[in-house]
């Protein structure tokens, strides 16, 4: 099986599903093919919304970095992908069951709403990893929670439960656990009720310059990603989680 499948589904929304259970970690060639099935509906007369979904536990951990091919040696390879996602013409839910972490909650903020629970949590633990954020974070984080929960976020690494994320508006329906993806589809059906065109069109207009503003923040994203790479504190701080322990910073 594909590790991201298309299913058409009812009501004109189609479910987009990511298949790396069970932390869904991503990698470049995973983001193009979620790239390519956002392409694919947005040419499909009959697709109006889509849920963006994950098998198993979490939504999304962001980069394995227990593997050798981590996306954060391949960050530009990657965010050539995820600017295509930004780009895409369909309204997108995702459906953030379990953890959104470090790109994972990238990944999540690139939707246009969110659906968790109170057990989801959202995590930007970059600088727990001695390392900068990326994903467009610069740009969508501080748009939804505002510019100083985007630095409390940043700067700290701590998690924020469903519930602190329906406040802080990372999240736009909180459900039951377990009904995550079922809140996701009720308010994609939303969605799809309205007339596509005029939908497709208040949605363009209100992402004016969006991707432009993205592509200028994965470009410095990126270049701080190779700088950190480089550094002690990211060697020590990507050893730390591994290990599960606090990380010891020196600053170099």
């Amino acid at each position: 099986m594909s590790e991201v499948t298309v299913e058409p589904g009812d009501g004109h929304v189609a479910t987009v599903e990511i298949h790396r259970p069970p932390a869904n970690y991503f990698d470049a060639a995973l983001i193009g093919e979620l790239a390519d099935a956002y392409e694919a509906l947005d040419a499909d007369p009959e697709c109006r919304a889509i849920v963006l979904c994950s098998e198993g536990k979490h939504f999304c951990a962001g980069a394995n970095l227990g593997s050798p091919a981590s996306p954060a040696d391949e960050p530009r390879s990657l965010y050539r992908q995820a600017l295509r996602l930004f780009a895409s013409a369909t309204p997108v839910v995702a459906a953030v069951q379990g953890a959104a972490v470090g790109g994972g909650l990238g990944l999540a903020l690139s939707a246009d709403f969110r659906a968790a629970s109170p057990s989801s949590r959202f995590s930007a633990n970059f600088a727990r990893l001695g390392f900068h954020h990326g994903f467009g974070l610069s740009v969508t984080l501080p748009a939804l929670a505002g510019q100083q929960t985007a630095l409390d976020l940043l700067l700290t690494g701590r998690r924020v439960p469903g519930e602190e994320a329906l406040s802080l508006g990372l999240c736009d329906r909180l459900v039951d656990d377990g009904e995550v993806r079922a809140g996701a589809h009720a308010l994609a059906g939303e969605l799809a009720l309205g007339a596509p065109l005029a939908v497709r069109s208040i949605r363009a207009t209100l992402r004016t310059g969006l991707v432009e503003r993205v592509e200028g923040a994965l470009e410095r994203e990126a270049a701080e990603q190779d700088r950190l790479r480089a550094t002690d504190d990211f060697r020590e701080g990507v050893a730390a989680s591994l290990q599960r322990r606090t990380p010891r910073f020196e600053g170099r």
